[in-house]
C-alpha cells in the first residue's frame, strides 16, 4: 500500500507512538508533539466526520486505518458497516481491542491488506485516505482506485510542501521511509485528471484536505 517495506516496519514500530497523537495514552511523546502535529490531525478528522454525515446505514472504508480512529468514531455515529486496512499487524491490534472497547466489533473488520491489491464485490459508501499519501510512490494510480471502490465521497489528506514543518520532516524521515510531499497546485493537478469538477481543496495548513464527490 505505501512506497516501500521500510515504511511497513516503520509504522508497525511506530504504533504505539501514532496512537499517542490521537490522545489514545498520556505519554511524554504525546506530550511533546502535541502542540506541533495534533490540531492538523485533528482538523482532518472532524473534516472527515463531518464529510460523512449522513452515516447512518452506510459503510465506510479507512485506508491505511491504523489504530481504527475515524472507522470506530463512524461506527459509534451510526455506520452499518466500516472496513479497515492497513500493513502494520500493531496497528491492527489496536484497533480491533478499541472497537471492542467501544462496543462496536460487529460493525467493524480490521484486515491486514494491500489497498492496491484490494478490490470488494460491493463499493463503499465513503472512503477514507488520511495520512497516507505522504507515502504513495505512484498517487495518481492510488487515488485512482479509491474512487473505483466509492460510490459517494471520498477523503484524502496531501502533506504540504510548503508549510514551516516540511524540512524538518524531511530531515527526520530521510533514513525511515520514502516521504512525499506536495503544493497545493499538485494536488489540484492529480484531481483535475481523475475527476474534473468534482473535488474541493481545503488548506489545513500541514494538510490540504481533499473530497471527491462521486454522486
Amino acid at each position: 500500500m505505501v512506497s516501500s517495506k521500510t515504511a511497513d516496519k516503520f509504522f508497525d514500530s511506530y504504533a504505539e507512538g501514532f496512537d499517542a497523537i490521537y490522545g489514545g495514552s498520556g505519554s511524554f511523546f504525546n506530550r511533546i508533539i502535541s502542540r506541533l502535529f495534533r490540531k492538523s490531525m485533528r482538523e482532518r478528522y472532524e473534516y472527515t466526520l463531518k464529510g460523512c454525515r449522513p452515516v447512518e446505514g452506510r459503510s465506510a472504508l479507512d485506508i491505511g486505518c491504523g489504530p481504527g480512529h475515524y472507522g470506530i468514531a463512524l461506527a459509534k455515529m451510526g455506520a452499518e458497516r466500516v472496513v479497515g486496512l492497513d500493513f502494520a499487524p500493531d496497528m491492527l491490534r489496536l484497533a480491533r481491542k478499541y472497537a471492542a472497547n467501544a462496543g462496536v466489533s460487529d460493525k467493524c473488520k480490521f484486515l491486514e491488506r494491500d489497498f492496491m491489491e484490494y478490490n470488494p464485490e460491493v463499493k463503499f459508501d465513503y472512503s477514507i485516505v488520511m495520512g497516507v499519501m505522504d507515502y504513495i510512490a505512484d498517487a495518481e494510480s492510488f487515488a485512482r482506485h479509491v474512487l473505483e471502490v466509492t460510490s459517494s465521497k471520498a477523503f484524502f489528506s496531501f502533506p504540504s510542501s510548503q508549510h514551516w514543518l516540511s524540512l524538518q520532516r524531511k530531515i527526520r524521515y530521510k533514513f525511515k521511509c520514502d516521504l512525499y510531499l506536495y503544493s497545493r497546485r499538485e494536488v489540484e493537478e492529480l484531481f483535475e485528471r481523475l475527476s474534473p469538477e468534482k473535488y474541493k481543496v481545503d488548506d489545513l495548513r500541514r494538510d490540504y484536505f481533499v473530497t471527491v464527490f462521486l454522486s
